[in-house]
């Protein structure tokens, strides 16, 4: 089964059961200010799962392509990926556990071909300082199903608590804040066999296994999320809209269609480890760990780039920047002297011609960007190497400092250093350890912070913010003409950024004009109106819409001034005040060139 089939089975088996199909979301997302990237196919689901109206019903289901910057260290054992495709199915205060729990085992078993003596499940096993109940009624549902498919249940369903089982933007029971929803999840795993090579070489062989160990003899590959309950200053109360989020990891259920517990053995990733065998002479068994990291690394970066996320040193830029040259460092490991960067973007864009031809229609343009960011990678190389000749002794300190500064791994640095006669310090390795999970910690500290678990929170100013967008696309086109088109936005509570099409940078009197041209229709006070409509007539009826491709066939068009005469018409997703007046008066901070062709401008609230 190829990458292609799997995703259609999956929106295809929903859409019989009566999903509306939506396509993917951007990786980053466009009014989500508490992260920088879309992590989970959840996360451009949560305005809905809180209770917003979705304009094409309760059901739905997609494929959303996914980037999880903290989990670039963790790339190189088998399973792990930056990138990946959550397969997602929601019910919207519809279905429950009844119609959820065999459905997603239907599809599995008859549709994608499991073997159902292969599949194990994990269930809520209570809290009792919450006061939440023990989830026997997804286990009775599952008892059924299993009686359907003629399995023996022992042995087959596991508990365990709220850190394993429960889901909330808080996480456990006792984090979660008054007004918060929660609740139970059930997650399907995948048995690779008692007799697994990798379980027996693993640093848990010696601890008694089970199905939520990490040995790796289970691999999870979905997850039905039961939002059923809502905290409140008494203790935990059933919600009025009780929803199902399920996530499933698209990568990892293809692998176990082969029975393979290598996720780079599937075609999401040969075509790209094919390619790095050719251009190193060397063979992936024998570099599992260089491998892995290129193809992924690359994979990741190109899926970002075809979103507009290019290296910098920059919020989302940043992390593009860190799977490039961690590509490069490891295609010096396998001996690649030449740049090799740039001729694996067209062998992920084929991957992705499908689902994804935006990759494809960019792949020039991303190649020629990857090559220039490995040329300039490989300068600051040759600059590390000129910093460690300067050092008498080399410390953990100093090779920590070329990992961060310049990418080097350790083990470049001492082999250089050795090559050099430098003195080492005694216990390097574990130094540089301690230095290295130091850094970690504070970058998961940073993610999780930005992430806060998708919250999507929506505060005054940030949808002060979202209206504002409109207005200023709407006067950069009335000022510079119809030729400019949104390329990107960025929205935090401090700021506006926002991307957009022009050859040139705009006078002093082009920025004057522009900023008097929002401030005046602010304080006009129009109105800000919100319909509903079929994506093809707004698209006829003259809305604007940059990136429509990524919009479901039922759209929200929000209005700006009265009927017949509108300041801006465009289809969004995002939060807005009522009439532009809520904004107050705003300022443009400042204007640049983000590459050939597109504009970056900064716009503030006056405070």
């Amino acid at each position: 089964m190829t990458p292609d089939e799997l995703r259609s089975k999956y929106l295809n088996f929903f859409a019989q059961r009566g999903h509306q199909i939506v396509p993917s979301a951007p990786l980053v997302p466009e009014n989500d200010p508490t992260t920088l990237f879309t992590g989970s196919g959840m996360q451009p689901m949560v305005p809905y799962l809180l209770g917003e109206t979705h304009p094409l019903g309760t059901r739905i289901v997609d494929s959303q392509k996914s980037f999880r910057s903290q989990d670039i260290e963790e790339v190189g054992d088998n399973r792990h990926t930056t990138f990946f495709e959550m397969l997602g199915n929601w019910s919207l205060g519809d279905y429950f556990k009844k119609e959820q729990i065999p459905w997603v085992f239907q599809f599995l078993v008859e549709e994608v071909g499991l073997d159902p003596q292969k599949l194990f499940i994990t269930c809520f096993a209570g809290d009792k300082e919450a006061g939440v109940a023990k989830d026997t009624e997804a286990e009775q549902i599952w008892l059924e199903v299993f009686q359907k498919y003629n399995l023996d249940p022992k042995g087959r369903i596991s508990f365990y608590p709220a850190n394993k089982n429960w889901w909330s933007r808080a996480g456990v029971p006792s984090n979660m804040p008054v007004g918060e929803p929660g609740g139970p999840d059930s997650e399907i795993f995948y048995d690779f066999g008692a007799d697994l090579k990798l379980h027996e070489n693993s640093p848990f062989k010696n601890e008694e296994c089970h199905v939520n160990c990490d040995c790796g003899r289970f691999l999870e590959i979905g997850n039905s999320v039961f939002m059923a309950y809502v905290k409140t200053e008494s203790g935990f109360e059933e919600l009025k809209q009780k929803n199902i989020d399920f996530g499933g990891g698209l990568e990892r259920i293809l692998a176990v269609t082969k029975n393979e517990q290598d996720v780079f053995k599937t075609d999401f990733f040969t075509p790209i480890i094919t390619k790095i065998e050719e251009l190193s002479g060397k063979k992936y068994q024998d570099n599992l760990m260089a491998f892995r990291v290129i193809a992924d690394h690359i994979r990741a970066a190109t899926a970002l780039a075809a979103d507009n996320i290019y290296p910098s040193n920059k919020a989302q830029g940043y992390f593009s920047r860190r799977l490039i040259r961690r590509s490069v460092r490891y295609g010096l490991e396998l001996g690649i002297e030449q740049n090799f960067i740039a001729d694996l973007v067209p062998v992920v864009a084929k991957i992705y011609l499908e689902p994804y031809p935006e990759i494809d229609n960019q792949k020039e343009k991303i190649a020629h960007i990857f090559d220039v960011e490995e040329t300039k990678f490989k300068k600051a190389i040759d600059k590390g190497l000129k910093e460690l000749s300067k050092l008498d002794k080399f410390t953990a300190q100093d090779a920590f400092g070329l990992y961060e500064t310049f990418g080097f791994p350790l083990e470049l640095s001492l082999e250089e250093a050795k090559r050099q006669n430098k003195t080492i310090e005694p216990k390097i390795e574990e130094e540089f350890a301690k230095h290295r999970a130091q850094h970690s910690d504070q970058s998961r500290t940073a993610s999780a912070g930005m992430f806060k678990g998708g919250l999507q929170e929506h505060s005054v100013t940030t949808t002060k913010y979202h209206t504002a967008t409109h207005l200023l696309q709407a006067a950069l086109r009335l000022i510079l003409g119809p030729q400019v088109g949104q390329k990107g936005s960025n929205i935090t509570e401090e700021r506006l950024r926002f991307d957009f099409s022009f050859e040139r940078g705009l006078t002093t009197d082009e920025i004057t004009k522009v900023e008097e041209q929002i401030n005046t229709w602010i304080k006009e006070n129009h109105q800000v109106s919100k319909q509903i409509m079929a994506k093809k007539v707004a698209l006829e009826s003259g809305v604007l819409a940059f990136f429509a491709e990524k919009y479901p066939d039922e759209v929200s068009v929000y209005s700006i001034g009265p009927e017949g005469h509108y300041l801006s018409r465009e289809l969004c997703g995002g939060p807005h005040v009522k009439a532009t007046g809520e904004i107050g008066p705003i300022y443009i901070e400042k204007e640049k060139a983000v590459s050939a062709g597109v504009r970056r401008i900064y716009i503030k609230l006056k405070n």
